[in-house]
């Protein structure tokens, strides 16, 4: 069996850290990825050299989301897809359950499809900056 590329780089990563966004209305956003995804604040710091904040979020299962508001930031290009960041992704144990806590808070969530490669489900959302934001279920062995 041959070995990937990254077997031949020995303990060159060990774990995934952080996502960082932007967005461009903090307080909106805050609410939505504390209150509506449930990600706990691990700081919450106002930088007032660059009129901005950045938000430390905790991932479930490890790593973190950081949040940055700035000044009159350009939209996020959505169609045609581009470049960088496509978008999250987050494990769930329960679809159902986590798509009816979406839109018990009128999130709109797209219909569940099957992954071919995987079996898992997965559907899609938005954040409040149109990034979409996945949800993946775990096929059941």
């Amino acid at each position: 069996m041959p070995r990937s590329r990254l077997m031949e780089i020995p303990d060159m990563l060990e774990s995934f850290h952080h996502v960082a966004l932007i967005v461009s209305d903090y307080e909106r956003s805050k609410r939505f990825y504390t209150e509506v995804l449930g990600l706990a604040v691990i700081a919450e710091t106002h930088r007032a050299a660059r009129h901005s904040w950045k938000l430390d979020l905790q991932i479930p299962g490890g790593g973190q989301l950081e949040l940055f508001s700035f000044p009159e930031p350009p939209a996020r290009p959505n169609q045609p897809e581009a470049c960088g960041l496509r978008h999250l992704a987050f494990q769930v144990a329960d679809m159902d359950a986590a798509i009816a806590r979406l839109t018990g808070q009128n999130v709109a969530v797209e219909p569940v499809r099957i992954d071919p490669l995987t079996a898992a489900r997965f559907t899609f959302f938005k954040d409040p900056d149109g990034l979409p934001i996945e949800l993946y279920e775990l096929a059941q062995a």
